[in-house]
Formats: C-alpha cells, sequence, structure tokens
C-alpha cells in the first residue's frame, strides 16, 4: 500500500498477490501509481496482454503514456509506490531496471539512447555484452538490410529513420519478451515511417508482444490487436483497437483526431 513518511517521502509496500489473482495474461499490470518526486503522474493504470500481441497506449501529450512505459521498465523515475507488473509469470515491480531487462523487458525510448563516437556494428555488440543475448548480427543485419549497409558509419550519424532501426535492433539483440517501442514515428518522413511500420509488422510476425506508445494514433492502431487510452495518468478507454479506429467521438475526445 501507499504509505507517507514523517519526512513526508513516499515508500512502496508490496503486498502479497498470488499468480492466480493476477490472472493468466502473458503481461499484466494492476493498479500502478507512479511518482516524479511528489508529482502524481500514473494514477492507477492496468492493462492486459497475451503473448504476440500489440498494444498501441495511446492519448494527448502529458497524458501519462511514456511515464506508464518507463515505470513497466522499471527505470528510476518516475518511482512506482503502489501495484503490480508481471511478465510471464515473473514479478517487475519489484525489479530494477537492469533487473527487468535480464528478464526480457527492452525499452527503446524516444531519444533512441544511440551511444556516439560507436559505430552501427558497436552498438549492437555492446548491447550484448551483458546475458541473456538475443538475436545474433546476422539475423540483425537480415532484417535491417539498412543498417548491414551502415554497419561500419557512426551510429549518431545516420538519418532519423536508420537511428530509429538501430535502437529497435538494439533492443533485439537482447532477449526480448516484452518489446516497448516509445514514439518511434517521432519526426521521422512519412515514407520513412512506412519503413518502420514494416519493421513492427515483421516483429508481430515473429511473436513478439508490443506496446507502442504514437502521437501518431491511427498508424498505431492500424497495427495494434488492443488499445488503452489514458488521460491525466488514468485509463478513459480499454478495448481493440479496431472499436478506438471505429469510434469517432471517442478520437475527438481524447486523442483529437
Amino acid at each position: 500500500m501507499l504509505t507517507r513518511t514523517d519526512t513526508n517521502e513516499l515508500q512502496f509496500q508490496g503486498t502479497d498477490v498470488s499468480m492466480s489473482e493476477t490472472g493468466q495474461s502473458f503481461f499484466s499490470v494492476r493498479d500502478i501509481h507512479s511518482y516524479y518526486g511528489e508529482s502524481y503522474i500514473v494514477q492507477g493504470i492496468s492493462l492486459e496482454l497475451n503473448e504476440g500481441e500489440i498494444l498501441a497506449l495511446l492519448g494527448r501529450n502529458g497524458a501519462g503514456k511514456t511515464s506508464t512505459m518507463r515505470t513497466i521498465a522499471r527505470v528510476d523515475d518516475p518511482a512506482l509506490q503502489r501495484g503490480e507488473i508481471y511478465l510471464n509469470g515473473e514479478s517487475l515491480h519489484d525489479k530494477k531496471a537492469w533487473q527487468a531487462a535480464q528478464l526480457g523487458i527492452q525499452l527503446v525510448p524516444e531519444d533512441r539512447r544511440i551511444i556516439g563516437g560507436l559505430t552501427v556494428e558497436e552498438n549492437l555488440v555492446l548491447s550484448q555484452v551483458a546475458e541473456p543475448k538475443g538475436w545474433e548480427l546476422e539475423r540483425i543485419y537480415e532484417h535491417f538490410p539498412r543498417l548491414a549497409e551502415r554497419r561500419t558509419q557512426i551510429g549518431t550519424t545516420l538519418s532519423g529513420g536508420e537511428q530509429q532501426m538501430l535502437a529497435v535492433a538494439r533492443a533485439l539483440a537482447r532477449e526480448v519478451k516484452l518489446l516497448l517501442l516509445d514514439e518511434p514515428y517521432e519526426g521521422l518522413a512519412p515514407v520513412i515511417v512506412q519503413e518502420i511500420e514494416s519493421i513492427v509488422r515483421q516483429i508481430k510476425e515473429l511473436g513478439i508482444t508490443t506496446i507502442i506508445v504514437e502521437q501518431n494514433a491511427v498508424a498505431a492502431l492500424k497495427l495494434a490487436d488492443k488499445a488503452v487510452i489514458v488521460d491525466m495518468g488514468e485509463v478513459v478507454f480499454s478495448g481493440s483497437a479496431r472499436e478506438v479506429l471505429d469510434n469517432e467521438e471517442l478520437r475527438n475526445e481524447y486523442l483529437a483526431i
């Protein structure tokens, strides 16, 4: 439960929840609450995914989408103060980011985090220093032929679309059970967006469970099986992606599309 100490700091006290209570979903988030300092950002979000499904996590700017993804990935900010997260029967709410990564949570952040001074291939190799490893380089280059062409080029000198490909490839170079894509189309030309969409379709065909946060809601919904819309840190809709595409009133109210 959520408690406040005498020093006005929030502390997380985990609840003893059995897997039978969390359901049988491959991935589940149960009533998570996260804070940046005293700022209450993620306010009781829950969601579930079956293995191989794609979820579009949508909402206006500032709705809490990225904060939810960061909470799932167990980064330090925002700090999870209450709630449970499970992946394939393993609890994540009591893990650090590096432990979540070892269990198969791979976050591709909006800023891509390409390491400066390293080539494309060095970025990929570095991601495999720690176990468990994912795709071998040959498989990565097979699915990302443009990266094969640029393998000796400094990663930060790639185009925006190529850097996005490298960020996704770097995640796949680790063992991945849940891929978190934060704004994969941000700042990209339409023709490059189509290439990234093609990559996400390949990921889906490979059965990789994925959550996409994307301002281009229609593009994300066309790829997704499920959709969750958040507003002010709370879930205001949870259902199929098709329901959102077919509901103009819902889109106008929460997505402005």
